[in-house]
């Protein structure tokens, strides 16, 4: 797929960034309308309006899948470095996969309270 390493990594990046909208959010992530709920309380939290992510590499391209390897920055500064996601095609659009999304939430909000999207991802 021509071109989908760096559509992969601006959608990532995008998706990351305190500086996009919730609706726009959603958009990028699999599944999103059952995670709006919870991105739309993130665009409120202190520790989220300052997060962003940085893609060193996307591999594994498949018609369906990639692998992405990001960093999550907290103010610029690295929080969570060389971690491993996967992205999707999905509705004709590269999106976070909602495994990755839901491996962060439990980072931070802790097992019990991430959205019940999580257990079925």
């Amino acid at each position: 797929m021509p071109g989908a390493a760096g559509t992969i990594a601006a959608n990532w990046e995008t998706f990351f960034s305190a500086k996009s909208s919730t609706a726009k959010r959603v958009s990028l992530l699999e599944n999103g309308a059952q995670f709006q709920k919870v991105i739309a309380a993130q665009s409120t939290s202190s520790l989220a309006s300052t997060a962003s992510a940085k893609v060193s590499g996307v591999t594994g391209i498949t018609s369906t899948q990639a692998t992405v390897a990001y960093s999550i920055d907290i103010a610029g500064t690295p929080a969570l470095a060389n971690q491993s996601g996967q992205a999707v095609y999905q509705g004709g659009t590269w999106k976070v996969g909602d495994k990755s999304f839901c491996s962060l939430l439990i980072l931070e909000l802790g097992k019990s309270g991430v959205p019940a999207a999580c257990s079925a991802s």
